[in-house]
């Protein structure tokens, strides 16, 4: 069965027809397999926009939520022992084995403007990729896969989380927005399809097997959402199911690797109005995020706004790659087939130098199809990540990654040189 032709609406079904910075980074050149084939690039086969010529560029929309409707997940940390069948991207028990057998949803969560936040679901998602789309703004690739959210009924306060979730009757991610030329690659590796509002049709069409949402409020940019029961049902109808291996190279441990150094806080500087914060909570053992409101100076935490609760990711990686520059807006990223690249992992307060890797081993020589990003050691033996969520941050190759201080004023942090201090700083830089 080919895949349907489908625009969501809201979320609803409907089936269609048609600052300048001295430094350098001392990463090594990442090297492309050898005669390794370009994927073929053509327009999806889920969706046929009907004039690409003027399809929006930015996407729209988002859901309001009932009042009293709040979403909830099982606390990562105190997740019982389970004999269930095991997320290969997460390394945890899923409670829906059945859900392993779909396809990953791969949807494109906006972060601009600051309207959009908090965004929902992503406290749920397996991995996270950040990347940049132009004049300092970032979006997010969230993949969900295995469990979805679920919901509870509670008593809420009249505040802003009331607001943001009033008159939706289930749960719901995003707001959605428009696709970016990494997400091919991304839904590769993955075995996955893309969820995304739109995209400029230049970028549309290197896409494949993706749907559109839309939402119903034009003036409104934020409000695009997609039901996790859309996105279920589109998977479930996908004749792209996950079978053995395909999900198969992220390793994960519990026991925390040595070699590490001391790694508390990680600033990530994409823009002085895009500026981020990873800071480790020893509590729960992982990393919550932290933001500034555009605005250069006011750092608020993170959450979700299905459930109030902290972004909290087990492990956060810096990862260089080769990023090209076609114009202000349309940045793409080289994932596929790199023998080698570098990266930076910080898991349990710990920061490990490694590696990464999508080179053709045997399950793609075998199977023609890849796998997601491995990670490695300098030796190429797999390097462990903890447990839990991943959230990786897309830097250009020879972006400055350095031992900074304790602040949170820009100049400090970006002049600012400490060795020990654990307070690490990654500075987003493109050569063009």
């Amino acid at each position: 069965m080919k895949w349907k032709k489908y625009v969501l609406t809201m979320v609803s079904v409907l089936i269609i027809t048609g600052c300048t910075f001295g430094g350098y980074f001392p990463g090594e050149i990442e090297n492309i397999e050898e005669g390794a084939e370009e994927p073929m690039l053509t327009t999806s086969s889920i969706v046929k926009l009907s004039n690409t010529e003027h399809v929006n560029f930015v996407g729209d929309e988002v859901q309001d939520n009932e009042d009293g409707q709040e979403f909830s997940n099982l606390d990562k940390e105190d997740e019982p022992v389970s004999n269930n069948p095991i997320n290969p991207l997460t390394g945890l028990p899923v409670d829906n084995p059945e859900n392993l057998l779909l396809p990953p949803a791969l949807v494109s969560v906006t972060n601009f403007p600051t309207t959009a936040r908090p965004q929902a679901g992503l406290s749920t998602s397996s991995v996270v990729f950040e990347l940049s789309i132009g004049d300092g703004m970032t979006r997010y690739l969230a993949i969900f896969y295995g469990d979805y959210p679920r919901s509870s009924i509670q008593e809420k306060s009249g505040d802003m989380q009331e607001g943001l979730t009033e008159g939706v009757q289930e749960p719901v991610i995003g707001p959605v927005r428009s696709g970016r030329l990494p997400y091919e690659y991304v839904r590769q590796l993955f075995n996955g399809f893309i969820v995304m509002a739109s995209a400029y049709s230049k970028v549309a069409d290197q896409l494949n097997d993706y749907v559109n949402v839309i939402g119903d409020d034009q003036s409104d940019i934020n409000s695009a959402l997609v039901s996790v029961s859309d996105i279920e049902k589109i998977a479930q109808e996908s004749d792209n199911k996950i079978g053995d291996g395909a999900l198969s190279g992220m390793v994960f441990e519990k026991d925390i690797p040595e070699g590490g150094k001391n790694a508390p806080s990680l600033w990530i500087f994409y823009a002085y109005k895009n500026q981020v914060f990873w800071r480790f909570n020893e509590d729960d053992g992982s990393y919550h995020r932290w933001q500034d409101d555009a605005d250069g100076s006011t750092f608020i935490e993170q959450t979700d706004r299905l459930n109030g609760e902290p972004l909290t990711y087990e492990n956060v990686v810096v990862l260089f790659a080769d990023h090209t520059v076609e114009n202000t807006y349309l940045i793409d990223v080289d994932l596929l087939y790199v023998i080698r690249g570098k990266a930076q992992l910080f898991r349990d307060g710990q920061v490990y130098d490694i590696y990464w890797t999508t080179k053709s081993e045997e399950y793609e020589k075998t199977t023609g199809k890849l796998r997601p990003i491995r990670f490695i050691d300098a030796e190429g033996n797999p390097f462990p990540l903890k447990p839990g969520q991943t959230w990786i941050e897309l830097m250009p190759k020879f972006s400055p990654f350095w031992e900074t201080v304790d602040s949170e004023k820009y100049h400090i942090l970006a002049s600012g040189r400490s060795k020990g201090s654990g307070y690490w700083g990654a500075y987003f830089k493109l050569d063009n």
